[in-house]
């Protein structure tokens, strides 16, 4: 077994080969990597264990040399797994993804972070856990292994904190009241999208809020998250709800600045809070017009990754393309003028400057509906009516889909 200094919270998981074309992107970190390197960048001694091949070794080895704090225990293999990504809120294509499973990594030590992997398992004895199970199935219980922990904190989506409860569909307070029991945990972290996160803990629950921002940079933002809330609940001794909060805010720096925030600089950033709705933390359901061209096939293909995305945030989309079709102006016009007046807020593709999806646009902010523009090609001239008809301009794909839904969660 491994006996690293118990001064150091030891972190476990994938360190894996990350490409993303747009935006550019090209480094060796994965959940366990970026964990570490997020924790030593805030200055405290964090052990890195996982399965790497040499050159992902030698890349994350270059930390050290601006983070001293920063050990790596690899256990070597021949191939480190990659994901590479069109853009950050793409499903990943999985390279070199191993056929069989390595032997488990055993560790003992007092603080730990454990993320569930793909090349194999560690089987870990804490003093005080972390454990983000990242599972795309179904979701492993901390102690299905063997591992154990004195105290344990879970971060998990709602998904997953469904699955661990056995209790689809149910409520975020219900799931964390039945994981606190099944796992015998004495912190359960759910995150809620633009509503925050529950930080259940001595049998109540409290949330914390989301931050918005600028920018966001999705690959790696709930790494971060788990990161910065183990670093504040285990190394700092901060009560799970401040540490969660504390988590959230680093996590919003990291996606507006592609970049791991230090102390300091945490201090000084001080982004807005989503405020969401009563209706929608209700669980309401909002509408979006997704307006945008379609009339050749990277048209097309824009207006079906939006379609996907929106709605994977848990947004009713109304697509004139999917849902009306093509057609002529006598066929189309109308309903697509019918379904703005019913849809909560519009979300606009304007690179082209396609006249129907500008004459969308007016017709919403005639009617005072919420508008977010997606343009990375079109001037500040070009945009000038929308700009000064308060719509919401973004010119990052990713960060548009985000404001959209956080526009959704105002109403």
């Amino acid at each position: 077994m491994l006996n690293p200094s118990d001064m150091a919270i030891n972190v476990v998981g994938g360190v894996y080969r990350e490409y993303c074309t747009r935006p550019s992107w090209s480094h060796t970190y994965g959940s366990a990597g970026r964990a570490a390197v997020a924790i030593g960048n805030l200055g405290t001694p964090v052990v890195l264990h996982s399965y790497m091949d040499e050159a992902a070794h030698a890349e994350l080895a270059g930390e050290k040399a601006w983070l001293p704090s920063l050990e790596i225990l690899p256990t070597f293999i021949s191939q480190s797994v990659g994901f590479e990504y069109l853009h950050d809120l793409s499903v990943p294509r999985i390279l070199d993804k191993p056929e069989v499973q390595h032997e488990a990594i055993p560790i003992r030590c007092e603080k730990l972070i454990r993320f569930g992997m793909l090349e194999g398992d560690a089987v870990v004895d804490a003093d005080w856990a972390v454990y983000d199970p990242q599972n795309m199935g179904a979701t492993t219980p901390f102690g299905a292994n063997g591992s154990k922990a004195r105290r344990l904190g879970l971060v998990l989506n709602l998904w997953e904190a469904q699955q661990m409860a056995q209790a689809p569909g149910q409520s975020p307070e219900d799931c964390a009241r039945k994981i606190e029991m099944s796992e015998c945990a004495e912190v359960v972290v759910i995150k809620l999208g633009p509503r925050g996160a529950l930080v259940w803990f001595e049998g109540r629950g409290v949330v914390v809020p989301a931050f918005q921002t600028d920018n966001v940079w999705k690959i790696g933002s709930g790494d971060c998250f788990v990161a910065h809330f183990a670093n504040s609940w285990m190394h700092e001794g901060l009560a799970p709800d401040e540490a969660a909060r504390r988590a959230s805010l680093a996590t919003a720096y990291y996606c507006q600045h592609q970049a791991f925030p230090r102390q300091d600089l945490l201090t000084e950033f001080h982004p807005e809070e989503i405020r969401v709705s009563a209706e929608f933390a209700a669980g309401a359901k909002r509408e979006i017009y997704l307006a945008g061209p379609f009339f050749d096939l990277s048209q097309v293909w824009m207006i079906e990754e939006a379609r996907k995305n929106l709605r994977e945030m848990g947004l009713t989309v109304f697509s004139p393309f999917h849902d009306i079709g093509l057609g002529g102006a006598g066929d189309v016009v109308q309903k697509d003028l019918e379904a703005i007046q019913r849809a909560d807020l519009l979300f606009a593709v304007t690179d082209g400057l396609d006249s129907g999806t500008v004459y969308e646009i007016g017709y919403a902010r005639a009617l005072k509906k919420p508008v977010v523009v997606y343009s990375e090609r079109e001037s500040e001239e070009a945009l000038k009516m929308m700009e000064g008809s308060d719509c919401v301009i973004r010119s990052n794909y990713t960060t548009a889909i985000y404001t959209a839904l956080w526009e959704a969660a105002k109403l």
